[in-house]
């Protein structure tokens, strides 16, 4: 069947007088330069953007573009094949992947979200958008908002403080592996130069089952085995079915947005006889390094820059889940096409890269931000973050900490904080850091021979230390000066991770684990940061009124909550 993509995609800009969105959203708290509009930049230097550059400190700079990117999206339920099984999809616009949402550093976002389901709520979170000052618009049922019932409309608004590639996907239950889910590109300067943008590859593992469907075995019995995967929402299947390709040309230089978007399924990403340079990680610009294979886990995005250096030829660009913490029944076919020129309709006699099965971030030591920063005495308050699985009945749950995470829905923290509440309940697993412009750390551990991918919201967090199958102590050496930043990382398996950031953004943050069963299951926490100063930043009628709609729609479609929504 084939895909209808990009359907009621609207985009606007407005770059005269400030729009009203400008003036209801609260000034960022660092100076905004007024600087001229202009084209961004060229093939023959990346590292510039107007008359900004790549070493500029996009924590405190953002160019004042005066433009308002508009968009309208709807949730909706639809019959596809992708990968040539027929099954029920949930989709964005009627497309999978959804649309993609692009947008220029400085940028102000407006998404309109319209719920077209008939029996489930929904919410749209901007993966890896630091949304300073603007907690609301994280798209976050049980914590920022409430679901969206069905019928209903949400008006998302943020800025474009940051810049490179992420994606944008549900953060209701499991709806984001259901197919709610697309890239996001803010684009902006870059660390090494490229002649074109080949586009975002995203990848998903895939079921000829839905994740609702498969959740109860995956709560009793541990992550089920799904059927396959998908690049750019293609695949083939027992004969039927197309796989993603795309024409390069020789000699061109591309740069290529790569994602990851499963739920529990840890990729080698590679191009067959071509290596690649790495950019960047997640939104932050890195010094360039060469890779052949490339380790992506649940929610982290790289760029990188290949040539098209090789003969004139097809080649196969390859997904290839990690056994060793993967459960797929399609290991070696989750591939799409590269063609030189167009050559042929053919498929590739390539062969893959020698790798060995693991599932790890890149090599740490390469991981090294262009814009080198400094964690100035962080305080480790000794909060006990271990990760670990405990049944529950008949069924498993994961911790982290001292409990399993299970928020109400109708009760999100910014609900609670708009009506004075300064007490959670134990279940909300709340994190207090009343602090401003604090450096703090934690250490989270596991002895569980399971690697987690942990992703934070409202920062990018910095890894002080990462190590597999060892213990954390006091003669860990903590690398605090420009030590690899970003918003996703492994807790490996029978180790530990030491994140850091900087208490700059008030806000109820959350932080879990992006397999999609373990985020159900309870693996995750939120940080309540400047609690006092949370509620001037909210929007209260849109608050309430987004969760008297949900009220009043659960009232009589009488559904049971089984999980916490986030």
């Amino acid at each position: 069947m084939t895909l209808i993509r990009n359907l009621l995609l609207l985009v606007t800009a407005a770059a005269a007088a400030p729009s009203p969105l400008v003036e209801t959203l609260p000034s960022l708290p660092a100076p905004v330069a007024a600087r001229s509009v202009c084209a961004g930049n060229t093939a023959a230097d990346r590292s510039v953007w107007c008359d900004y550059s790549i070493d500029d400190d996009y924590y405190d700079v953002v160019p004042d573009t005066g433009v308002t990117v508009e968009y309208w999206l709807e949730i909706t339920n639809i019959t596809i094949a992708p990968d040539g099984f027929e099954r029920v999809v949930l989709a964005i616009n009627n497309t999978l992947p959804g649309p993609t949402l692009e947008a220029n550093w400085g940028d102000f976002v407006k998404i309109h979200v319209t719920n077209r389901l008939t029996t489930n709520g929904t919410g749209i979170h901007w993966h890896g958008i630091r949304q300073n000052y603007t907690v609301q618009n994280d798209g976050v049922s049980s914590i920022t908002q409430c679901p969206i019932a069905p019928g209903e409309t949400l008006t998302y608004q943020w800025r474009a403080t940051q810049y490179g590639t992420s994606w944008y996907h549900s953060h209701w239950s499991l709806q984001a592996w259901e197919g709610v889910a697309a890239p996001l590109i803010i684009n902006g300067p870059a660390t090494a130069n490229y002649d074109e943008e080949l586009g975002t590859i995203l990848l998903t593992d895939w079921s000829h089952e839905t994740a609702d469907a498969l959740y109860p075995s995956a709560e009793a019995n541990g992550p089920p085995l799904l059927t396959t995967g998908l690049i750019n929402g293609h695949n083939v299947w027992d004969g039927l079915g197309s796989r993603y390709n795309t024409s390069i040309v020789a000699g061109t230089k591309y740069r290529v947005r790569i994602i990851n978007g499963a739920i529990d399924t840890f990729f080698k990403w590679s191009i067959d006889n071509h290596t690649f340079t790495v950019i960047a990680m997640d939104f932050v610009p890195i010094v360039p390094f060469e890779a052949t294979v490339l380790d992506i886990t649940m929610g982290q995005r790289y760029d990188v820059v290949f040539e098209a250096d090789q003969a004139i030829a097809d080649y196969w660009m390859r997904a290839i889940p990690q056994e060793t913490c993967s459960s797929n029944n399609n290991t070696d076919n989750i591939r799409g096409i590269l063609r030189y020129d167009n050559t042929s309709t053919a498929d590739p006699v390539s062969q893959a890269w020698a790798q060995v099965d693991s599932c790890e971030d890149m090599p740490y030591d390469s991981l090294v931000p262009h814009l080198s920063q400094t964690v100035v005495h962080p305080t480790y308050d000794g909060s006990n973050m271990t990760v670990s699985v405990f049944a529950s009945g008949s069924v498993f749950k994961w911790k982290i900490g001292n409990d399993s995470m299970m928020v109400l829905w109708d009760e999100p923290s910014l609900l609670q904080i708009s009506n004075g509440n300064t007490t959670f309940e134990e279940q909300d697993v709340v994190y207090k850091l009343p602090e401003a412009n604090e450096w703090v750390y934690f250490v989270i551990e596991t002895i569980v021979a399971v690697p987690h991918p942990i992703h934070l919201h409202g920062h990018d967090f910095y890894i002080l230390a990462q190590a597999e199958s060892a213990t954390y102590n006091d003669s860990v050496t903590l690398n605090l000066v420009n030590p690899p930043r970003r918003d996703v990382a492994v807790l490996p398996g029978n180790g530990y991770l030491v994140v850091s950031f900087l208490t700059d953004n008030p806000g109820a943050w959350l932080m879990h684990c992006h397999i999609g069963w373990h985020l159900s299951e309870g693996l995750a926490l939120q940080f309540i940061e400047r609690e006092s100063e949370i509620p001037a930043l909210l929007d209260t009628e849109t608050l309430d009124s987004t969760c008297a709609s949900w009220d009043a729609w659960t009232a009589t479609s009488q559904i049971t909550e089984l999980d916490s929504g986030v």
